[in-house]
């Protein structure tokens, strides 16, 4: 299409302030707040542009001095059993990727004992009740007019999936909070599906292991015919080169695409590898064409990918020893992201591997870089590794 074309498209899908609709990583963090009890009830769906927005933003002022009266603090709030109940919203209303990241800073930052594999113990018990995009039909505020986060959290609530002792800004308990919300969905609806009646029966947003990612890695696997792939790599050392592979052409189908040296340390700061994979999206092979990074994703992401492989590349895990045409493994059904070479061959790449020159030597990214740890903690930067 034309520039013109292009430029007119852009000014139009976006129509006013606020975040994109669907529920991708502000909308799912903003979900994920009102679950964990620091955001009122129903606030992370409304419309920016509406009036309900403003009386909103005029009570969470009013909530909050009351709450600096009563002595209550974020870390009266935010404990493990909140966290639970966040993470446990974000997988019934199919959230971002980035939310493992987040939740695991968050996490470090509270002083709460949370890892990476306690995403997956919540995954295994947690159903996707809302039909949203990426991956379904849906926006955020369709999901704000169904019944809004405080109906998804009674549905979860009431099949014994969240903690309803928990505390709120508001002072009173989740439970509380949730005492006067229908038991069941509306049935002039179908965002939000009842308990017994999922999308999937267990969350989509899946912790895989294998020798590609001893720490873990994180795969959205909703959406797909099938989470499983096994196919040749095709290996690039950043977004551009890879980006221009797809729009070339030379990106075909069962492909496994490497991103890498784009991790905590090696991007350094984990950009998002929204354009490669929009780019799948947009020629077809979104479901064909797998891709791997030490990177990470936009929420707005769709398709065969995993993300925040951990060891990353810069710090010398098998990401970095991946050889172009190398068999890759993706099944999302084991938990398995694999690199289908010998072990022996393995060592032999990893005792002839040298780390690269950082990207950056002076200011604040060399001091990132130096500071970051891994994906799978969060990539903080005060934890001792």
């Amino acid at each position: 299409m034309s520039e013109e074309d292009f430029c007119e498209i852009e000014r139009r899908a976006i129509p006013g302030s606020g975040s994109c609709g669907g529920m991708y990583t502000a909308n799912t963090m903003s979900s994920a707040f009102e679950a964990l009890g620091i955001s009122l009830p129903y606030s992370s769906t409304m419309a920016n542009v509406e009036d309900e927005k403003v009386a909103n933003t005029r009570e969470s002022a009013r909530v909050l001095v009351e709450a600096v009266k009563a002595d209550l603090k974020p870390r009266d709030i935010v404990t493990k059993k909140s966290i639970e109940n966040a993470v446990a919203v974000i997988m019934a209303t199919g959230g971002s990727t980035n939310a493992v990241l987040h939740f695991l800073a968050i996490a470090h930052a509270a002083e709460v004992d949370w890892t990476i594999d306690d995403f997956e113990r919540v995954r295994r018990r947690t159903p996707v009740l809302c039909d949203l995009k990426p991956s379904g039909r849906y926006l955020a505020i369709d999901l704000h007019r169904a019944g809004g986060i405080p109906q998804v959290m009674k549905l979860l609530l009431d099949a014994g999936l969240l903690h309803g002792d928990c505390m709120t800004i508001t002072g009173q308990t989740v439970a509380e909070t949730l005492a006067d919300v229908p038991s069941v969905p509306r049935a002039d609806q179908d965002v939000i599906r009842a308990i017994d009646n999922p999308i999937y029966a267990e969350g989509h947003l899946a912790i895989l292991r294998g020798n590609l990612a001893t720490d873990g890695c994180v795969a959205k696997i909703t959406g797909l015919k099938s989470p499983v792939m096994t196919g040749p790599a095709r290996v690039f050392e950043d977004e551009q080169t890879a980006l221009a592979a797809i729009m070339a052409n030379r990106i075909v189908p069962g492909d496994v695409m490497v991103l890498r040296y784009l991790g905590p340390k090696g991007g350094p700061g984990m950009p998002e590898m929204l354009a490669p994979t929009g780019a799948l999206i947009g020629q077809g092979l979104g479901e064909s064409v797998g891709l791997i990074t030490d990177g990470r994703f936009s929420g707005g992401t769709w398709g065969m990918v995993v993300g925040h492989v951990a060891p990353e590349a810069f710090e010398g895990g098998a990401i970095a020893l991946i050889h172009e045409g190398d068999s890759i493994t993706i099944d999302a059904h084991r938990l398995l992201l694999q690199l289908n070479v010998p072990d022996d061959e393995i060592a032999r790449r990893r005792a002839q591997w040298r780390q690269p020159a950082p990207r950056y030597t002076r200011g604040v990214m060399a001091k990132f870089a130096r500071n970051a740890s891994s994906a799978s903690h969060g990539a903080v930067l005060d934890r001792s590794e």
